[in-house]
Formats: structure tokens, sequence, C-alpha cells
């Protein structure tokens, strides 16, 4: 490959890259041994987890008006005391936010 093309190919990579906002992943934080059985007794719809998870911000203090889950985190909508809502994102073992 010639200098000229290497020059090109590695500015165009450079470009296609550009700046991209990192997304918050969240990861269990439970390092222990982990069981899962077949049985699906008193598992939570998406909507129940949703309430409970909005609850627990809410008893934590976070304005929150809606919550969902998002690449492993707690999405919530939090209202900000000048009016409108910024999205923030939330560890779902501990309720820590995530930055």
């Amino acid at each position: 490959m010639s200098i000229k093309r290497f020059a090109v190919v590695s500015v165009l990579t450079l470009l296609a890259a550009g700046p991209v906002e990192a997304a918050p992943l969240c990861v269990g934080t439970n390092n222990g041994l982990q069981f899962e059985f077949g049985l699906s007794w008193g598992k939570l719809s998406v909507e129940e987890r949703n309430t409970l998870d909005l609850m627990e911000l809410r008893r934590r203090g976070v304005d929150a008006s809606g919550v969902d889950r998002w690449n492993g985190c707690i999405r919530a909508y939090v209202r900000q005391p000048g009016g409108g809502s910024r999205m923030e994102f939330y560890d779902p073992d501990t309720y820590r936010q995530v930055f």
C-alpha cells in the first residue's frame, strides 16, 4: 500500500469514527455465584419492574417522571427545577447514578 493511499484511508477512518457520545453501560455488580431455574413463580412483568424502579428512585430523592431499562441501566426521565426533564442513568443493582 502506498503512503498516499495509507494516509487517505487513515483520515477517512478517523473521520468515520468522529465524536461519539459515550452511552453508559451498566453491568451487574454482584460478583457472587448465581443460579437460575426454569420456574417463573413471582416473575415481574416489564411494567411492574419499571414501577418498582420508579418508586425506589423517588424514595431516594430522584424526581423521576418515568423509567425503563436500557443498555443494562435504568433510564430515568428526571424533572428539572426550572422545567423540562433530563435523561439520567442509574445502576439497577445499587440505584446509583451512572455518568
